[in-house]
């Protein structure tokens, strides 16, 4: 088995395109605002706009870099993984640094535990911050599962979240 977390790009453009696609708009706190474009939208646009955002370049109000990592599983594209650069207020009270999504049909299988190792790797040499924020719909515990599985706690709650911290620092 042959796992890669790569960053988003135009090579493998209608691989993405596909993942994107399959992938609701918000599910489990997951946001992907790409649903539902065309793939010419996708391909001139989306992805134009995720190097951008990657770059820190023409960031919309209140926004900050990050980048967009497609998870590949012996060449399919599984999952997809949006590591911000670093928090703001509304992110350090929310959201958090990183958002996942794994496909589908790849759920149940380690992916995103694995995914989210790989994404830790990447992050350390991007956060400042010592610690990865993460935040997950508390009707989903497979994914505070999978924050746990990487060395994540629990570090407040509230009455829909739950709120994860990831050491990045030893």
């Amino acid at each position: 088995m042959k796992l890669e977390l790569k960053e988003i790009d135009l090579t493998h453009v209608t691989e993405e395109y596909e993942l994107f696609s399959s992938m609701p708009k918000d599910e489990n706190g997951f946001e992907n605002e790409y649903a539902g474009l065309t793939f010419d939208e996708f391909k001139t646009k989306a992805i134009p706009a995720m190097l951008d955002m990657a770059a820190g370049k023409n960031l919309p109000a209140g926004y900050v870099p990050a980048t967009t990592y497609v998870l590949w599983l012996n060449g399919a594209a599984v999952g997809v993984f949006k590591l911000r650069h670093h928090l703001t207020d509304f992110l350090r009270q929310g959201p958090g640094h990183l958002g996942y999504g794994i496909k589908k049909e790849y759920r149940g299988q380690g992916l995103a535990s694995q995914g989210l190792h790989l994404a830790l790797e990447k992050a350390k040499s991007i956060i400042p911050e010592p610690e990865l924020y993460l935040a997950c719909h508390k009707d989903n515990p497979a994914s505070l599962k999978v924050m746990q599985n990487n060395g994540g706690y629990l570090d407040h709650e509230d009455e829909k979240e739950y709120y994860v911290r990831i050491p990045l620092k030893e």
